[in-house]
């Protein structure tokens, strides 16, 4: 899958040469893209004088970037404590067979993709799944199919 880059020598232009914007500069790039394609890290050590190796540690420390592309819609489950003593393991297990992949996996038709999460924060609200940036809270299993379905 080849990503279209024709927008990334703008989208780092206010950074150029300016080597501690290079989280911004990631983040810009994450926000066009949906993640950090090899060729975008390769331009970021070169309009911001960093090396690659500096520009991939801050990628792959952080989690909100991405090396790898993300499917249309972004199913994130919560397994934090008080997720999953309220059931998260089911939700979990409930929504990997219905987009038929296992969690850090993108579908082969790229509409879904899986994760998990230590915590989203909102523990009175669990078991919590969230798509798209939509929190479902208090998500019996049963109903996981059901939120899902809504975003195909």
């Amino acid at each position: 899958m080849e990503t279209d880059l024709s927008k990334l020598d703008k989208l780092l232009e206010p950074f150029k040469g300016q080597p501690d914007m290079l989280i911004q500069s990631l983040l810009a790039i994450q926000k066009e893209y949906g993640w950090l394609p090899k060729k975008a890290l390769l331009r970021v050590t070169e309009a911001l004088g960093v090396p690659l190796n500096r520009v991939y540690h801050v990628a792959t420390f952080y989690k909100v970037f991405s090396l790898k592309p993300h499917g249309r819609h972004h199913v994130m489950v919560c397994m934090g404590t008080a997720c999953h003593v309220h059931g998260a393991p089911k939700i979990l297990e409930k929504a990997a067979d219905k987009i038929g992949v296992g969690p850090g996996e993108t579908s082969d038709d790229m509409r879904f993709s899986l994760e998990t999460v230590n915590c989203l924060g909102c523990c009175a609200l669990g078991p919590v799944m969230v798509v798209d940036g939509e929190y479902h809270g208090k998500l019996p299993p049963a109903e996981t199919e059901k939120v899902l379905e809504q975003y195909k």
